[in-house]
């Protein structure tokens, strides 16, 4: 590694003296390599850094080095850190550090087993799918201006989303053949090349023909596009205008921007299914699931949602 760039990523981070020069020779070693070798950045040096640091005070404490931690030593580590409070996101950095290291080692005959084959990576929890309240969801729909042509798309967009649940990609790449006003359905080609159709729903199609009536006509002038929903530019929507647009639709309606993903309405519009009695199955379907499991986690949204309903409300909550 050059000494500049060693020396912007170490800038913050001491050696500590329980670390022997022998073990920091050997830290330092691995990193120069694995720089020289992957390229890595400045801030995974320093996590590397930090979690080979913090074994060796770890295993320091038993009388021995990183080179000869065993198996055992290392997932009493991992147990003592989980104990610590450590999460298992962070177990899971830490054992991928620890593999990197490890191997490099053997395959410079440092060691002769690798003390991480066999290691199980920690099980991360799921993040669950960031839903709105009902009442929020009808703020957020109700934001924009429909006085004016984007407005009125915008207003448009939220309504379909809401009601068919589709991925936002999916929402900005509705051709005008894709939808049948009359029938009320819209086919959506998904993931895979796979189509589905997709039910509208009377609120979302009423505003869908005001937008066509009125709004699409006045963003395009005159111009064709094959596009559903277009911008101020006679161009079709994209996913990055529509993620800007729902920031400043939920900044407008009150809304935490940590509640707000581009998401967010395809979540909702599942959760409040759920909230609502809808089949699991009927709900894989609409949102397009190849598999059920995936459409499974929206029950834990759900479930979440009913408990604190129960807990504010119920006489013994």
């Amino acid at each position: 590694m050059r000494k500049s760039a060693r020396q912007s990523a170490t800038a913050a981070l001491r050696v500590s003296d329980q670390i022997d020069a022998g073990e920091h020779a050997l830290i330092e070693d691995f990193l120069e390599r694995a720089w020289s070798e992957s390229g890595l950045a400045e801030n995974s040096l320093a996590s590397y850094r930090r979690d080979l640091e913090g074994l060796a005070r770890w295993v320091a404490r038993a009388g021995t080095g990183i080179l000869r931690c065993t198996r055992e030593q290392l997932h009493r580590y991992l147990a003592e850190r989980g104990e610590g409070g450590y999460s298992s996101r962070s177990n899971a950095r830490l054992l991928s550090t620890l593999r990197h290291f490890y191997r490099m080692q053997q395959r410079l005959g440092a060691i002769e087993v690798d003390p991480t084959l066999l290691f199980d990576t920690p099980k991360l929890a799921k993040p669950l799918p960031k839903a709105l309240s009902e009442a929020q969801v009808e703020a957020l729909i109700r934001a924009p201006d429909i006085a004016t042509p984007l407005g009125l798309r915008d207003r448009a967009m939220f309504e379909l989303l809401y009601a068919t649940g589709l991925r936002v990609s999916e929402l900005v790449n509705i051709a005008l053949d894709q939808i049948n006003l009359r029938q009320g359905v819209l086919r959506v080609t998904g993931k895979g090349g796979k189509d589905r159709l997709v039910p509208i729903g009377e609120e979302a199609l009423d505003w869908l023909e005001s937008y066509y009536a009125d709004a699409r006509p006045a963003l395009l002038a005159g111009k064709v596009v094959d596009a559903v929903f277009v911008t101020r530019r006679k161009e079709a929507m994209t996913r990055q205008m529509f993620w800007t647009m729902v920031k400043q639709h939920a900044a407008s309606a009150g809304i935490d921007a940590k509640r707000i993903s581009p998401h967010v309405l395809r979540h909702c519009f599942a959760t409040h299914l759920l909230n609502h009695g809808a089949d699991l199955r009927a709900l894989q379907m609409l949102l397009g699931h190849s598999s059920l499991s995936t459409t499974q986690i929206y029950t834990l949204v759900a479930r979440e949602g009913l408990k604190r309903l129960h807990s504010q409300h119920h006489p013994r909550g």
